[in-house]
């Protein structure tokens, strides 16, 4: 075997022409030519430079007739890799195995002299041969003799894609070492499997995985693998294989790698790490394997390397604990589901207010209206009234009003709010919760338009998604003191997948312990043990998929859907409201101005919608009743006076009355027609990057327009 830092042309070498009559091959880019025979040390020639190649001899015979096994070790301890040998030698068969060790040279003595000791009494076990990289990359380098159960202390050079300067920290040079080690040691093996030596196969009633690739056409299957973890480790303790006994409920796709008998595969086969090139693994055979994460990242905090939220139980690792490795793990905690019976069925908003005043009555009443009992709002800083009508709607029993607790306890304004809401007796011991802005309306759009309506089409739900549809300021620019659902009737298409906020959802949810908090879109902190509780759908009563069920905020082109219900978003209202808002600043947000690109980014005109107006008329009947009580009826028109003097002193700011004029100006009002044409970066880089040209252009037409990401977004 050959090995060179370069890609090398074989026609361009001058080789013994014994070498060439027998077998001469250039695998890939990295320059490897493998031969049957040449001298230990000899030169050869290259574009006409004489090179003295030092020659490491095959040793196949060593691992000849074997199930051998083919693994990486990234620092696992004696114990680590002699458990791994040991499980696959007693329940898989495996005969021999080489080893790639990552360290560094002089480094990890205690291994390097103790690995042979260690797996001395494996019966079974025939061959053994670690792979250690004795010099760095550019230096060839000196193997000695490796025998049954010894160690070799070099197999020539391990071919690395070295990122540093440092081999042994660089990536492992998937696209070469593969094939070394093939036709170093592994060529004449029965079969070959490659698993790290924190990966161990799945213990079955059927035909090994060695077995398996034998009895393929095509000498090869597919090894399969999913990560497992423990829940705790015990303080004090190491990670072992008996501690793992968790899986992700909501993992990806499985790990890959594969079986392989040589003498039946290909000749042109490549070993690779997860894939054998230039031939095809057998379709109706295959094998899996577990991944044990905290062995091979190990780590005191099991959520440093998954979210806790994802890890279930799975029985046969918990019985594999105890049976094959006499270990007790950490089990998880038992939780329960809280029955609803034991609720007082009642439903809850809770919610968050700055100044919004004018607008509190029209969104209580709407929700009253089609079905909320209980209201919570948190407020803080307001200056236009908003906490004096609060205060007195909570005197009436019409909702309950808190002073927002962020600067005590640190946390921006809604994340304090809902972390003081989950002691609140409403919300506690409430059956259904929403947590919704004041400008959202939740439109149904089924039956009479109630929530009793919604639950009776999606009985089985204990979790409804709630799209946005973002509705623009329909070219409104003054403040009217009307029903917003009658002013701003505008807004983007369903399909609207950009910007990335058109598809956010808020979720109405049952309050059965499923989750651990509130939380701004959904309820957080999924309490794992029972995810298979969780009945999720989405607005239009297609079920959501578990990927989803632990930090999902927004729909995708799979899961957005608006048939049952959507959410209302009137995030801009009117462009002098528009002012108020934008000076009042964001309720979470805290930090990041509501400036012409915020704006641009949630002003939808594209087209109409008027749904929400089949519950006008129930609407204005419990309004009606609000503005009947004179205190309330007068405690409003002192926030709309607030509202319209604040809009005055605004516009009299040199400075807002120019970013006043560019809100309401007539390139704004056609972009708000034309998101549907645009890119991603299109939103982040804000309306100034739309040249006039585009700006020009037939809102309807069929054209597409982007720029490159800013560094910058808005």
């Amino acid at each position: 075997m050959l090995s060179f830092d370069r890609e090398v042309d074989v026609a361009s070498l001058d080789l013994p022409e014994s070498v060439r009559s027998v077998d001469a091959r250039h695998i890939g880019g990295a320059g490897q030519i493998f031969c049957r025979a040449f001298p230990e040390e000899g030169d050869i020639s290259l574009a006409g430079t004489k090179i003295r190649a030092h020659v490491a001899a095959h040793q196949q015979s060593l691992l000849a007739g074997t199930n051998a096994l083919l693994g990486v070790r990234n620092g696992e301890p004696v114990v680590t890799v002699r458990e791994w040998l040991r499980f696959h030698v007693e329940r898989h068969g495996a005969t021999a195995a080489v080893i790639v060790d990552r360290a560094r040279p002089g480094t990890d003595l205690e291994f390097q002299t103790g690995i042979s000791e260690a797996v001395s009494d494996l019966a079974g076990l025939t061959a053994l041969a670690l792979v250690r990289c004795d010099h760095p990359l550019g230096k060839p380098g000196h193997p000695s003799e490796a025998h049954p159960l010894s160690v070799p202390e070099a197999p020539g050079k391990d071919r690395m894609e070295a990122t540093t300067p440092d081999p042994w920290s660089a990536p492992l040079g998937a696209s070469a070492i593969f094939e070394i080690l093939r036709h170093r040691f592994l060529d004449q093996a029965r079969a070959v499997a490659h698993l790290d030596v924190h990966d161990l196969l799945e213990v079955d009633d059927g035909p090994t995985a060695f077995d398996l690739a034998v009895a393929s056409p095509g000498g090869l299957i597919q090894l399969l693998g999913r990560h497992v973890f423990p829940w705790r480790i015990r303080p004090g303790q190491t990670p072992h294989f008996g501690d793992h006994i968790c899986t992700q409920f909501d993992a990806p796709a499985a790990r890959r790698r594969w079986c392989i008998a040589p003498e039946r595969a290909p000749r042109e086969a490549i070993w690779r790490m997860v894939r054998i090139g230039n031939a095809s693994p057998d379709r109706g055979r295959m094998a899996r394997f577990y991944r044990h994460m905290a062995l091979r990242h190990p780590t005191e905090q099991v959520s440093q390397i998954v979210p806790k939220t994802s890890l279930v139980e799975h029985a046969p690792l918990i019985a594999q604990a105890s049976t094959i490795w006499r270990h007790r793990p950490v089990r998880l905690p038992a939780v329960s589901a809280q029955p609803v019976a034991k609720k007082n069925g009642r439903r809850a908003i809770v919610t968050c207010m700055k100044n919004e005043g004018p607008f509190i009555l029209e969104w209580l009443a709407y929700h009253r209206a089609i079905g909320f009992d209980d209201v919570l709002v948190y407020s803080n800083d307001c200056t236009d009234g908003t906490d004096s009508l609060l205060d007195l709607l909570q005197s009436k029993g019409l909702l309950e009003h808190r002073g927002n607790p962020f600067r005590e306890v640190g946390m921006k304004p809604q994340h304090a709010a809902l972390h003081a809401a989950q002691k609140e007796p409403v919300i506690r011991d409430a059956e259904w919760i929403a947590v919704i802005d004041v400008d959202e309306f939740m439109n149904i759009k089924v039956g009479e338009g109630t929530l009793d309506a919604l639950f009776a089409v999606v009985p089985q739900a204990n979790m409804i998604a709630m799209t946005w549809r973002l509705f623009g300021n329909s070219d409104r620019h003054d403040y009217e003191d009307s029903f917003l659902i009658d002013q701003f009737t505008r807004c983007a298409p369903e399909m609207c997948r950009k910007p990335h906020q058109a598809w956010g959802f808020k979720t109405l949810f049952q309050n059965i312990g499923l989750f651990k908090k509130l939380g701004v879109h959904r309820p957080k902190g999924l309490n794992p043990q029972l995810w298979e509780r969780v009945a999720w759908v989405n607005g239009s009563g297609r079920p959501l998929p578990r990927q989803m069920y632990r930090n999902a905020w927004r729909s995708t082109l799979a899961t957005y859907g608006y048939d049952l219900v959507q959410l209302n978003h009137y995030a801009v209202r009117s462009a002098e409201s528009f002012l108020v808002k934008r000076d009042r600043g964001r309720v979470n947000h805290v930090d990041r101005d509501q400036g012409l690109a915020y704006w641009f980014r949630m002003n939808n005109n594209a087209e109409e919608e008027t749904s929400i107006q089949r519950r006008r008329g129930v609407l204005a009947a419990e309004h009606a009743r609000l503005m009947a009580d004179p205190e309330i009826a007068e405690a409003h028109m002192r926030a709309v006076s607030s509202h319209k003097d604040k809009i005055a002193d605004l516009k009299s700011n040199a400075a807002q009355g120019r970013f006043f004029e560019e809100l309401t100006s007539a390139r704004m009002e056609k972009l708000s027609r034309m998101h549907a044409h645009f890119g991603s970066n299109v939103f982040l880089a804000g309306p100034e990057a739309i040249p006039e040209e585009v700006v020009r252009k037939d809102p309807g037409g069929d054209f597409y327009f982007t720029v490159p990401r800013s560094e910058t977004a808005h």
